[in-house]
């Protein structure tokens, strides 16, 4: 009886701290759409995503945010094209090829680098990478997209080789184990077998890289300039989350509002590829069933 009893209580507890997570997300949500649709409709919805000037304190103020969303969207997949091929086989190789003590040592390092603010990240960025950036390819400035995109590559890599190394060490032994003995070599049983089998977690770390690149805001307005252009790889440039912290400060009406509408289409967007990959991943699993 008292065992029973202790197990309705930890159930009532864990129903308890998931409602409350889900709470958090919806009060989120609301707040955003509050806060966020009154400029969208004064502003005009195609006004406001379509527009290419951001100048929200001239005499006569402009709120297109087209840059912005361009800029985050070219931003985020050239750091993911860079990060997730680097994280995935550095996660392979920790998880299935590394010796003890090799995988100690780098695993560590990881954490470390996970660990490290991100007001790190940009300031090493803006002393070594922006003046790199500007001497071997002779622009002007490196404050530039590409400065930021490398930034954000090194900043994903923690959060896509953890998460990518714990689903691969979940797979059964057996599953490799089979693959050996129908004479597949060891690469082979490890990309055709232990990945296939820990897609779902991979893919899992994929998205948090996204969202951590999608969403990063310090290390980005010290490297990439923080104009409001449409993006070029060697010019300066402004992400959607740098246009918000850079005038939250000093914002007053209109323009306040404008920038909460921001934070709604940054919120969005991440809704929106987590949905996505969702949906591809409960498909192709019904798919097989």
């Amino acid at each position: 009886m008292k065992k029973k009893h202790l197990e309705k209580i930890i159930h009532g507890i864990f129903l308890v701290l998931g409602l409350i997570t889900v709470g958090c997300v919806l009060l989120i949500t609301v707040y955003l759409v509050i806060s966020g649709l009154p400029a969208i409709c004064e502003i005009g919805l195609l006004d406001f995503l379509t527009g290419t000037t951001w100048a929200s304190t001239a005499a006569e103020p402009s709120y297109g945010i087209l840059p912005f969303i361009l800029t985050s969207v070219y931003g985020t997949a050239g750091a993911i094209l860079l990060g997730v091929p680097v994280g995935f086989l550095t996660a392979v190789y920790l998880a299935k090829v590394a010796p003890p003590k090799i995988k100690s040592t780098v695993g560590g390092a990881v954490i470390l680098l996970a660990g490290i603010p991100s007001v790190v990240y940009g300031l090493v960025g803006m002393l070594l990478l922006v003046p790199a950036i500007r001497s071997i390819f002779n622009v002007p400035d490196g404050a530039s997209l590409l400065a930021a995109i490398l930034v954000l590559a090194v900043m994903i890599l923690p959060n896509i080789i953890k998460v990518s190394m714990t689903a691969l060490e979940a797979v059964p032994k057996e599953y490799e184990d089979a693959s050996l003995a129908l004479g597949a070599t060891p690469t082979e049983t490890y990309f055709r077998v232990s990945v296939p089998a820990a897609k779902s977690g991979i893919a899992a770390a994929v998205v948090l890289g996204v969202g951590r690149a999608i969403g990063e805001a310090m290390a980005v307005m010290m490297v990439s300039g923080n104009t409001p252009n449409m993006p070029e790889l060697f010019q300066s440039v402004r992400f959607l989350t740098t246009a918000v912290a850079s005038e939250m400060s000093y914002s007053a009406g209109l323009q306040r509002q404008a920038l909460f509408s921001i934070a709604l289409v940054l919120f969005l967007f991440i809704m929106l590829i987590n949905a996505t990959l969702n949906f591809f991943l409960k498909r192709e699993k019904g798919g097989r069933a």
